[in-house]
């Protein structure tokens, strides 16, 4: 699955946005609003916002801001089969702790 990040140069929400995404092991690509009409065109027309980032997913969330709520909502959506696939073959046994 993949997220786009579309962002603009020294935007402090940008910037934050695809660090918070990094650190939820979620991959994104980045399109520069500046530099891109057609991207540019994409989030004010048809999806209506006036503000970077706007960050939209291949299953057709989207929003726009620094909205770590909403990206820790995508880690959780993401990584759950993970989870569940953890829990069926049981505890480790390792005890080792990984921080993400």
């Amino acid at each position: 699955m993949m997220t786009t990040v579309y962002t603009k140069p020294e935007c402090m929400q940008c910037d934050r946005t695809q660090a918070q995404l990094t650190k939820h092991r979620i991959p994104f690509g980045t399109r520069d609003v500046t530099t891109d009409p057609q991207a540019l065109r994409y989030i004010t027309d048809q999806l209506g916002y006036r503000q970077a980032p706007v960050v939209v997913t291949d299953d057709g969330q989207h929003w726009s801001g620094y909205r770590p709520d909403k990206i820790k909502q995508l880690a959780a959506s993401r990584h759950a089969p993970d989870a569940a696939e953890s829990a069926a073959a049981g505890p480790t046994t390792t005890g080792a702790h990984v921080d993400g």
